[in-house]
């Protein structure tokens, strides 16, 4: 029964993204990909602004997930979204809440920067070179394709700035009774590389690669092919003088989000739990306070998983799930939407064909 669901649920998106395709035959071809400088500075401030505007939107969501993510299942201090918010309200104040964001803005402005730069110059390179071996120029990128592209985009994003993420999980999960403060990114970077050595500040990088294929890759080929269908058949009367209202673009920026994450999130459950191996005087929520079994340790991405269902069940895959999924869809409609009025202040072109 879940095969079949998912089988329709494919045809349908199949039959989205064939629909949004089509609405680009009738548009002028692109040239050879151009890297003139001001275009790219004008790509990369806005995929940066989108990033920042829309991750503090969400920070206490975010962080509250990670808490989730990694707290010692025998110290259960965080128990659901309602609870944990109002937990971290009473013990560390307002700005308990925002802890880890100024931290998280500035891994995701560069991050997202790279990320909305890359997959728009990726896919105008793979549309050229698609153009040029089917000796079409009227072309198109299919859905292959444009996940390819997102794909692309995220990993070379996420490897870019993964050492600031790491770090950025541990600052996240301080809190006032952790043995031992980084003090700032700074701090910790430096510190995690003369304890644990270079290697440690990519720990969970590979779950994180193979995480960005589905989540980035369906984010963009998602949102562009229902933005696109949209404007190819006006559906529900959205269409304005050929444009699509903020509205229009944060529902379709949504479901690209909750798409993404859903496929996702295992893993990203995976690479946190590796992130805090090794970690010495870590942090109590981690160790439980000391009073507790310690937490497990992990060596590798399949060990992880393996110890992760073995100690505490499937669903401790998809803790923190709850918190976000109600991050995820405002976080992402708000990135996109950001980034497309940015360059149209900056008067960047948007779209990939024109």
């Amino acid at each position: 029964m879940a095969s079949e669901d998912v089988k329709t649920g494919e045809s349908a998106v199949s039959t989205i993204v064939n629909l949004a395709e089509e609405a680009k035959l009738a548009r002028e071809g692109v040239k050879a990909p151009s890297h003139a400088l001001l275009s790219i500075c004008k790509s990369l401030i806005a995929g940066g602004v989108a990033g920042g505007v829309s991750r503090t939107a969400v920070a206490p969501l975010e962080r509250l997930k990670i808490l989730l993510q990694v707290q010692n299942p025998h110290n259960i201090k965080y128990n659901g979204t309602i609870q944990g918010l109002k937990y971290i309200w009473r013990t560390e104040g307002f700005r308990g809440l925002f802890k880890g964001n100024g931290t998280n803005c500035a891994r995701i402005v560069p991050n997202s920067a790279v990320k909305f730069f890359s997959y728009e110059e990726a896919s105008k390179g793979i549309l050229w070179f698609y153009r040029q071996q089917t000796g079409n120029d009227d072309a198109q990128l299919t859905p292959v394709l444009r996940l390819g592209a997102g794909a692309c985009a995220g990993i070379i994003a996420m490897s870019a700035t993964y050492p600031m993420d790491m770090v950025r999980g541990r600052l996240t999960v301080q809190t006032e009774k952790s043995p031992r403060q980084y003090r700032g990114i700074a701090h910790a970077l430096s510190t995690v590389f003369k304890e644990e050595g270079p290697r440690a500040l990519y720990k969970g990088w590979l779950p994180s690669v193979i995480g960005v294929i589905p989540y980035v890759g369906l984010n963009f080929a998602v949102y562009e092919s229902l933005k696109d269908w949209v404007l190819k058949t006006n559906a529900f009367g959205l269409v304005e003088d050929n444009e699509l209202s903020v509205t229009t673009r944060l529902a379709c920026g949504a479901a690209a989000g909750t798409v993404g994450q859903t496929v996702a999130y295992p893993l990203d459950v995976i690479r946190r739990r590796m992130q805090m191996v090794g970690w010495k005087d870590a942090a109590s929520i981690v160790t439980g306070d000391g009073k507790l079994k310690a937490p497990l340790e992990y060596n590798g991405m399949v060990d992880t998983f393996k110890k992760t269902v073995r100690h505490e069940g499937f669903g401790a895959l998809y803790k923190g799930l709850v918190p976000n999924s109600v991050k995820v869809v405002p976080s992402i409609a708000i990135a996109f939407v950001t980034y497309e009025m940015v360059k149209d202040v900056l008067g960047v072109e948007v779209r990939i064909s024109d």
